[in-house]
């Protein structure tokens, strides 16, 4: 079993706590409130950010084999993913510009920029997020929720085409990572950051 398989072992287990979460449940459903999602939003732009340079503290370290995955990776989160997210926001009336980081964002984002001190660590750290989110996109476009805003944030993490990037960093896993207990904990540990993301400021 290679690292990253073992690495969807660990998740799958943590996955159910992430979707029983009442967030999660209410966009599941289409009924969460407004004011909770409108500060979820406004905490993911600010995580996305320092997720860009997350990737580019990796692409600095990366084999010339995946400097340019890690560069795409960056770009996509910073022109694809954040105007998808400013779209959003914007219909929820999200703050961006006077956003702050809650405790939950400020722990998460520091972990993932302390890990990417190292190019293996970084990798392991910051796959549950990718992972996390391609798993709930898929899980919830099952059965999606009619509300078309939240119809539209399952959707973004349900396509295929994220699902491609997310590969894309269990490939630089398997390449990078020698130590698979280490990663499985830094994982874990990134998995924890990921769930308690979702109580909401």
């Amino acid at each position: 079993m290679s690292v990253s398989q073992q690495l969807h072992v660990v998740g799958r287990s943590l996955l159910g706590e992430q979707l029983a979460h009442p967030t999660v449940a209410g966009i599941a459903r289409g009924d969460l409130p407004e004011p909770v999602f409108r500060s979820w939003l406004e905490q993911d732009y600010l995580f996305l950010l320092d997720y860009v340079r997350v990737f580019s503290r990796l692409a600095w370290q990366a084999p010339d084999g995946h400097l340019g995955d890690l560069v795409d990776l960056a770009h996509a989160t910073l022109h694809d993913e954040l105007k998808l997210h400013r779209s959003l926001s914007a219909e929820f009336g999200a703050d961006l510009d006077g956003a702050r980081k809650g405790p939950a964002c400020a722990a998460y984002t520091a972990f993932l920029l302390d890990s990417a001190a190292s190019y293996a660590d970084g990798l392991a750290a910051l796959y549950p997020c990718m992972w996390g989110y391609s798993a709930l996109g898929r899980a919830l476009a099952e059965n999606p929720p009619a509300e078309p805003r939240y119809r539209a944030w399952v959707d973004t993490y349900a396509d295929p085409g994220f699902a491609a990037l997310t590969e894309r960093i269990a490939v630089m896993i398997d390449e990078a990572v020698v130590d698979a207990e280490r990663a499985k904990a830094l994982f874990a540990q990134g998995m924890a950051h990921e769930l308690a993301f979702w109580d909401v400021p």
